[in-house]
Order: C-alpha cells, then structure tokens, then sequence
C-alpha cells in the first residue's frame, strides 16, 4: 500500500470536523483532570489521548496523534476502526 499523506489526510477531517464532531456524535472527548490539565481522548482509536494545559491544546496534540495512528495503520494495511473507516468508503 503507498504511503498516505498526512496533510490529506488533515484536510479531510478538518472539512468534515471529523475530531471535533460528526453529525452530533462527538469523537473527541476533552476533560479536566483534578490536577488542572485537560486530556483529550479519541474513542474510536483505543489508547489515542494526550494532556494539554489547555483544552485546545490537548485537543490539537489528540488530533496530530490521531492522524499519526491513522496514516500508521493505512501504510501497515491494519484496518481502521468503522466510525473512522467509513470516512473513507466512496459515495
């Protein structure tokens, strides 16, 4: 399988504000902890989290990862999770 550009990748989801929600479905969840920093947790992507100071800032770092694990599994032909892979069917 040919590598899969991030940057495309990126702008898909940004044109379908895939991590930020689809439809009313939220795929990106954001939290604050007790200590202060928020996490950011992609459901459909088991073990894609990460901390901010921020809740924007935890939500951009969950994003870049979520892509990274993405285009990770499309190059090693590992199958994508169906709320994500069905972003990708044809029309």
């Amino acid at each position: 399988m040919s590598a899969v550009s991030e940057t495309i990748v990126r702008e898909y989801f940004e044109l379908h504000e895939f991590l930020v929600r689809q439809g009313r479905k939220y795929i990106a969840q954001t939290k604050r902890e007790d200590d202060g920093r928020w996490i950011a947790e992609v459901t459909a992507l088991p073990g894609v989290m990460a901390y901010g100071v921020t809740e924007a800032e935890a939500s951009s770092r969950v994003k870049a990862l979520a892509l990274r694990v993405i285009a990770d599994r499309l190059d090693n032909g590992e199958p994508l999770p169906r709320e994500i892979a069905k972003l990708f069917e044809a029309a």
